[in-house]
Parts: C-alpha cells; structure tokens; sequence
C-alpha cells in the first residue's frame, strides 16, 4: 500500500475509523531525517498491507493546529494507532526493521 499524505480531516477519520492499524509521520520538507524517513516507510507500508501509513507536512498551515494539540516538539514524530487507540508515539529517524520491533510488527 501507498503512503498517503493527510490533512486534520483525513487524519481524524483514519484515526478513529480504521479497522487496520495506522503508522502517522509528522514532518517538513527542511527536515533531513524526515527525508530519510520517507524511503523506510514506503518499504514498511509495502511489507505491511495490515498498516495504513500516512504522513502529515506541518509546514502546511490546517496542520499546524494538529500537530501542536498532539504535542509534536520533534520531528520525524510518529503516531501508532490501532483500534482507534494511539498506541505508541516515537521521534527520530529509524530503519524498516527497528520500525517494525518497536511497533511489534
């Protein structure tokens, strides 16, 4: 599956409506482990079909808002979802597979 890039709107119904788990990465375009970040979700979101991944560009001003009552400090921030429950919530750079033991995938 392909990441799809979300807005609030989006994001809430995803969130919350979602039978599958949803990984949501919080980044900007000036931020180079945000751009590494990138590839490593593409190959999770491949190897994954179970997982919605998703990204939000807080550079974008309707997500700023969002981005602050979620408390996003850091970026890459990622938000795990599952059941509509956030699960984990991780910052910084990381490989496919330290993705995947952390998430429990």
């Amino acid at each position: 599956m392909e990441v799809l890039h979300l807005n609030k709107e989006s994001f809430e119904k995803l969130t919350t409506q979602s039978e599958k788990a949803v990984l949501i990465d919080f980044w900007a375009t000036w931020c180079g482990p945000c751009q590494k970040l990138t590839a490593e979700l593409e190959a999770l979101a491949a190897d994954h079909e179970d997982i919605i991944v998703g990204k939000i560009n807080i550079e974008e001003p309707e997500n700023v808002q969002l981005a602050v009552s979620l408390g996003v400090n850091s970026i890459p921030a990622l938000f795990f979802y599952r059941n509509g429950q956030l699960e984990k919530q991780l910052v910084g750079f990381m490989k496919k597979a330290e993705l995947e033991a952390k998430l429990g995938l």
